[in-house]
């Protein structure tokens, strides 16, 4: 029996109607049989410091550790802040980057963002591509997805809504699985 794909999904986004969530919770629907995939939240990750690596790692870290070392592949969906990463997702990153394991070393990743502007998180992608490049992770280059204009696709609660860009991130999501099938 072929093992499944397992794909983790995160994002840096903290407001309970987000529209990055909002965007996970669609892939949720969409996930065809023979994948796994479970959206992990990051934020009850205390800040990182570096003393931690003496110390020892919190629960919360280890489970997120756990998580991303039994998957596949990782699908980040990030607002983006002041140009750039939003704090929380940075510090997830930060902390399995952390310690002799490496979760994320050699994994594939598929990117989206989702922005009230009309960039769409153009430059949180870049910023988030150097970041995945110092932890080892592969980054699909296409297809690229850029959800602008958010207001007008998603509804109060931070539902997807709009069909064109249910096409695309299914898109997205058939590449990262296709990705990871032929790199298996």
């Amino acid at each position: 029996m072929e093992k499944k794909i397992k794909i983790i999904g995160m994002t840096g986004s903290l407001r309970k109607a987000s529209y990055n969530k909002g965007v996970l919770r669609y892939i949720e629907e969409i996930v065809p049989a023979g994948v796994e995939y479970k959206n992990i939240d990051v934020s009850n990750l205390p800040f990182y410091n570096e003393e931690y690596d003496e110390t020892g790692y919190p629960d919360a870290v280890m489970a997120l550790k756990e998580e991303l070392k039994e998957a596949d592949a990782v699908l980040l969906a990030t607002p983006e802040y002041n140009y750039s990463i939003p704090p929380v997702l940075k510090n997830a990153l930060d902390w399995v980057s952390r310690g002799e394991e490496k979760p994320l070393a050699g994994k594939r990743a598929a990117l989206l963002s989702v922005t009230i502007g009309p960039l769409g998180g153009a430059r949180v992608q870049y910023h988030l591509r150097q970041t995945l490049l110092a932890l080892d992770v592969t980054v699909m280059n296409r297809p690229e997805l850029f959800i602008a204009n958010a207001k007008e696709k998603f509804d109060a609660e931070g539902n997807l809504q709009d069909e064109k860009t249910k096409k695309y991130t299914k898109r997205l999501l058939d590449a990262l699985i296709e990705e990871i099938k032929k790199n298996k």
